[in-house]
Order: structure tokens, then sequence, then C-alpha cells
């Protein structure tokens, strides 16, 4: 089993509707401290985010959070990180929050959290990196894209070896078990313009 020193979380500035995604956050981060793994994530104090730092935090754990300037301004940097790294763009945001990973898991959150998960199996299935990618499926939270994403590659858009890439578990140990087993599909050779 590959051994996960870090994880990168992404997930919601909200708390969301239900009590369910701040206990799900709660257990994400007991999961991770108990496996010795460390947090990094985009550096918010609020929301989802915000909890699951402070509960790794409590729990002795490490949190690295990452976060531009332009936020930093605002006032939601969370205040007492293990590190805070601030970036002079998004962009640097995300590209440093992927280099300090291991992986990569959506817990629920809005459109950023959609979109950072969908870049970093992007980078996935085009080969620039081995890491896995997941969904901490909460409460049902993610079954309506499982859902389209399932229909996405039944029409041929997604590859089925593509789709089983990412990782989609409810138990927070059962998805670090089949991150810590995860191996990445073969990637087929490249055919031209427009074909893989």
């Amino acid at each position: 089993m590959k051994k996960l020193s870090s994880i990168c979380v992404y997930c919601g500035s909200s708390p969301g509707r239900v009590d369910d995604y701040t206990v799900a956050a709660h257990a994400f981060a007991q999961a991770i401290v108990e496996r010795g793994i460390g947090l990094v994530y985009g550096g918010g104090g609020v929301g989802i985010m915000g909890i699951l730092a402070d509960e790794v935090l409590r729990l002795g754990g490490r949190a690295v959070g990452v976060i531009p300037e332009s936020l930093v301004r605002k006032e939601l940097a969370h205040a007492n990180l293990t590190e805070l790294h601030v970036t002079p763009s998004m962009h640097a945001r995300k590209t440093l929050m992927a280099e300090l990973a291991d992986g990569f898991v959506a817990l629920p959150g809005g459109i950023g959290t959609f979109e950072e998960i969908f870049e970093v199996w992007t980078w996935a299935q085009l080969g620039f990196h081995c890491k896995p990618c997941g969904l901490l499926n909460v409460a049902g939270y993610y079954d309506g894209l499982i859902r389209f994403l399932d229909h996405a590659a039944h029409e041929a858009f997604v590859r089925e070896d593509q789709r089983r890439m990412l990782v989609v578990e409810s138990d927070p140990l059962a998805l670090l078990d089949r991150f810590a087993s995860y191996a990445p599909p073969a990637l087929p050779k490249w055919l031209g313009p427009g074909k893989t």
C-alpha cells in the first residue's frame, strides 16, 4: 500500500444545509490524523474548510493552507495553521496545492470545489500526475454528479478507465484505503490531434 503523507481536500466555504456535512468534516479529519496524513487545503477559516482544519489541529495533526492574496485581504485566512502559504493568484494556489499533496479529495462544496476536483482529475487522465482523486459522498451529496459521470461514460465522452480514476466512497476510511492501494490506469498511446 502506498504511504500517503498529505491529502489535498477541496470543500465548501459554507457549512451547508445539514449537519451531516460538518460531521463528515470531523470524521475525515480524524481519519487522516489517525493515519498520520497531513491536510493541504485552501487556507480558509470558514465553512467546511474551517471546520476540517480546526479538527485536524485539535487532534494534533498538520494543516497546511494555501490561499491567494485577494482572499487574505478579505480576512478569510485561517489564523492558526501549521503553515499558511500566500500566493499571488488562484492559478498559483492550485498549482502549489497539487505539488504539496499525494492525493485529492472533494468533500461537499460549491462551484470552486467542483472546478478544483475536475481540474486535478483532468490532469490525472492526461498523465500530468499519478495521484488518486476522489469524492467523499456525504449524505448522497454527489449522487447526481456520479449518475451524470456514469452517463458521460455510457455516451462515450469519458472512457471507462478515466471514469474509474475518480474514486467514490461515503466512508473516510474506505476512501483512504482505496487511495493507498490506487494504481493509475495505463495511458493510451497518442494517436494524433483530437484522439486518445
